[in-house]
């Protein structure tokens, strides 16, 4: 499928065409500002997907001191990076806590090809794989409206910094560029305009996941 050139980004999702047991694993990711949040809790309850936050995984595992959760947080305290083996381990964990899901998002990871590979290593072992990758696209110019509009009811300096949420932006796109490239080498990319009004974008997520569940 040949990619449109556009001002306003889209959403790039990268499809499998076969999913054992029927399951949708999702790759999610969006820009500062994109709606990510909004989409991802309607994508949960059409599909009844479990979400998988990375942030959220990191956070779960310091605060309840478990043993991936020390390690992560030794390098993090040290101002390192975590090792890919040890964020892995923690989605495997959760993976497994989930026995009966139809499927699952994975938010805010991989964003490296290495992570990418070790993903579909690690979902290649249940007899499992990723059926899209979902990449929520905003013109610069809107996301830097929405975030600045964000920060008077978020009460996140970030937010409200437009040196800050620019780059934000800058970082979210030199992340992900790897990324799509690594799902689009397996000839999975799709793209679809992410801006317009909620139900909108909603509806053109579910056509692109339709196709492929």
């Amino acid at each position: 499928m040949a990619e449109k050139t556009t001002k306003t980004m889209r959403v790039l999702y990268i499809c499998s065409s076969i999913q054992p047991k029927d399951m949708i694993n999702i790759v999610l990711f969006g820009p500062p500002g994109a709606g990510k949040g909004t989409q991802s809790e309607r994508l949960v309850n059409r599909y009844n997907l479990v979400h998988l936050s990375t942030g959220d995984i990191f956070r779960k595992n310091i605060k309840e001191a478990t043993a991936l959760g020390t390690l992560a947080k030794s390098f993090m305290d040290a101002g390192n990076l975590v090792p890919d083996e040890v964020t892995i381990n923690m989605l495997k964990s959760e993976l497994e806590a989930f026995p009966e899901a139809k499927g699952f998002i994975f938010d805010g990871f991989p964003r490296t090809s290495p992570q990418a590979l070790a993903l579909d290593e690690m979902l290649s072992e249940k007899e499992q794989s990723i059926s899209c990758m979902l990449a929520l696209e905003v013109e610069e110019a809107e996301l830097e409206k929405r975030l600045l509009g964000r920060a008077e009811t978020s009460g996140r300096a970030d937010d409200g910094d437009i040196s800050i949420v620019r780059n934000r932006i800058k970082v979210y796109k030199r992340e992900t560029a790897p990324v799509a490239e690594y799902y689009k080498g397996q000839n999975k990319f799709f793209a679809i305009d992410g801006i317009g009004e909620l139900d909108e974008i909603s509806n053109r997520l579910f056509s692109a996941i339709d196709k492929v569940a």
